[in-house]
């Protein structure tokens, strides 16, 4: 038993070596080359991110302030409303406007499928009873406009119909929503805005852009830097939505 214990460790002993001696003889790859594949997995990797799961926007209205800027960047989670989740009124939802499923618009819900939602004199009604009010919402124009010349200020009841949302624009007088144009359904909801990770106050007068464009380049460039510490909207960087 002795001798077959020993010939047993003498083999293990003899395939450890020739693993050692395989490892050291295989060649190691180029460091360009380890590069490269690192690279090539982070941009799959965001590539599926991009996909599936979170997706960057720009903010290009007024229609969201004071809860998103003009030059707000958000992330989107594209999975908050997957695996039976649905839709809550107060989040705010990217989503494909109805009329035109090319354009992308941001609003929050103010309804949910089947509720019955009314605007008197710039006030909402959700099932007869005044909608909570989001804490960044305002109205910028004092003016209250008949029902008969704009659906802004008063509009009779309206029933949202089923796997739809009834969406308002916190800037309640300079937003076109679903007073204006009706529900906007569930399959059409992109995903749930998240957070505020960079946001860049739009310049009034920024630099011209034709040909030759490489001069415009570097005037876009130092305009850039020059306005950077001005420009970022470093309150904003990080904020939850």
């Amino acid at each position: 038993m002795d001798s077959d214990f020993l010939i047993q460790e003498h083999t293990q002993a003899e395939t450890q070596r020739q693993a050692r001696q395989f490892l050291n003889r295989r060649e190691r790859k180029p460091l360009w080359r380890e590069y490269v594949e690192t690279a090539v997995i982070a941009l799959v990797c965001a590539i599926l991110l991009r996909i599936f799961v979170v997706s960057a926007y720009r903010v290009n209205s007024a229609s969201m302030e004071d809860a998103l800027f003009e030059g707000d960047y958000i992330f989107v989670n594209k999975l908050a409303y997957d695996f039976g989740t649905e839709p809550q009124v107060g989040d705010i939802v990217v989503f494909k406007y109805p009329n035109n499923p090319t354009k992308q618009y941001i609003k929050r819900i103010a309804a949910g499928p089947g509720a019955i939602v009314e605007v008197a004199d710039k006030v909402v009604y959700v099932n007869d009873e005044v909608a909570p009010i989001p804490p960044h919402s305002k109205h910028i124009d004092q003016r209250i406009i008949p029902g008969d010349l704009s659906f802004r200020d008063n509009l009779a009841p309206y029933v949202v119909a089923p796997d739809e949302y009834f969406v308002i624009g916190d800037n309640r007088d300079d937003s076109r929503d679903s007073r204006f144009w009706g529900g906007v359904p569930q399959e059409n909801i992109i995903g749930k805005a998240v957070f505020v990770y960079w946001s860049w106050e739009p310049d009034p007068d920024p630099p011209g852009w034709g040909f030759p464009y490489i001069v415009d380049l570097f005037h876009w460039i130092g305009h850039g830097i020059w306005n950077f510490p001005t420009n970022v909207r470093w309150g904003r960087l990080g904020k939850p939505l």
